[in-house]
């Protein structure tokens, strides 16, 4: 079996989770647009939360989709950097000594 890179796996992973995260960020944004549509007593009130929902909603869908996979390529490259560091600088017994 082929070792994928890196860059490969973060994209595959983000092709994986990308339309279960799009069907989710859609149902509850939908599921929001009455609040942002509302009429009446109280509307401007219902208004601002449905307004602020749906856009934090849509920044977590963009953050999920393009931030994450590159914030996992980055804190995994640099945990390998620190474990690569780490390992050359603990002593290994010799052979004689493992004994």
């Amino acid at each position: 079996m082929k070792r994928k890179t890196l860059v490969d796996a973060a994209l595959e992973g983000a092709k994986l989770r990308l339309r279960p995260i799009l069907m989710t960020s859609f149902a509850f944004i939908l599921g929001c647009v009455p609040l942002w549509t509302a009429t009446g007593a109280g509307s401007v009130a219902r208004q601002v939360m449905g307004t602020t929902v749906i856009g934090g909603m849509v920044a977590a869908t963009g953050i999920a989709i393009f931030i994450i996979p590159a914030l996992f390529v980055l804190v995994e490259r640099l945990a390998n950097r620190r474990g690569a560091a780490h390992s050359s600088a603990v002593p290994q017994p010799s052979p004689s000594e493992a004994d």
